[in-house]
């Protein structure tokens, strides 16, 4: 695989000026077509007390993933509780709608579209509703509840899980969750296409291709194809990120740690 031309890109996280009591909306695109993404966009929407995304749909896949409160979710008036890092992925066209469930703090989430343009699509339609714990089968939603997932390991001292995915129903688009120990990292590695990362808890420093970068609460890094690079942990807490890759099942080709750190070249192999 070539290194891409295209460099990396980090987007500082500007908290919302949405208030505690406020039903208002507030959102920041991260990753998108203006930092060079061409299949994928990421971003977080924050909604106060109150708040309510009404029904829309979008021309490609979504996965929503709760960052911080309550969401309440609807698809076609399907209604489901979702908590912290909780995700929900909505398949083409299928109308739904979001609000925050809390009465006492904002909710936070983190979008991901599988297009490098983020658009909405309003709908004018009211839909019975159903509350329900979990989708159905045959359902086009689908929900990862974040106690319930499989998780694995990469590397010595992260514990890794997958939130939405193909084998999932998303198409383009595949993200989840990784959390790192205190003094640990993932080897130096390159992806087939494009990746966005938001670190969600702790303080993180990115490698890419000799550059390093510190990034924290909700701070995001647009690695582009093919761009070397690795998340460590140098703090003496923890460290987590909600990655995003512009594919629809994850895979890492492993290369020389000095890929990252700009002194040697070469790879070795491949772990997906």
């Amino acid at each position: 695989m070539k290194e891409t031309n295209l460099r990396e890109a980090i987007i500082r996280y500007q908290p919302a000026v949405t208030s505690e009591s406020s039903g208002q909306a507030a959102f920041q695109t991260f990753a998108s077509a203006e930092c060079g993404a061409s299949a994928m966009s990421t971003g977080i929407v924050t909604l106060g007390c109150g708040g309510v995304l009404p029904y829309h749909r979008h021309t490609f896949s979504e996965a929503v993933t709760i960052l911080q409160g309550k969401a309440q979710f609807e698809v076609e008036g399907r209604r489901y509780l979702l908590r912290p890092f909780d995700c929900v992925h909505v398949p083409t066209g299928f109308p739904h709608e979001a609000s925050n469930a809390s009465p006492d703090r904002n909710l936070v989430a983190l979008w991901a579209f599988a297009s490098p343009v983020p658009t909405r699509e309003l709908v004018d339609a009211k839909f019975a509703v159903e509350v329900r714990s979990d989708p159905r089968p045959g359902d086009p939603e689908n929900i990862l509840r974040f106690g319930k997932a499989s998780k694995y390991e990469l590397a010595d001292g992260t514990e890794f899980l997958d939130l939405f995915a193909g084998r999932f129903g998303a198409i383009g688009i595949c993200g989840g969750y990784g959390r790192f120990g205190p003094g640990s990292s993932l080897p130096c590695h390159i992806h087939e296409y494009d990746e966005s990362i938001t670190i969600i808890e702790g303080e993180a420093v990115c490698e890419v291709a000799g550059k390093r970068h510190h990034l924290k609460a909700y701070d995001t890094a647009f690695v582009p194809t093919g761009r070397p690079h690795r998340f460590l942990n140098e703090s003496s807490g923890p460290m987590a990120m909600v990655w995003v890759y512009a594919g629809s099942e994850p895979a890492r080709t492993i290369v020389d740690v000095g890929r990252c750190t700009g002194r040697a070249e070469g790879e070795r192999g491949n772990n997906n």
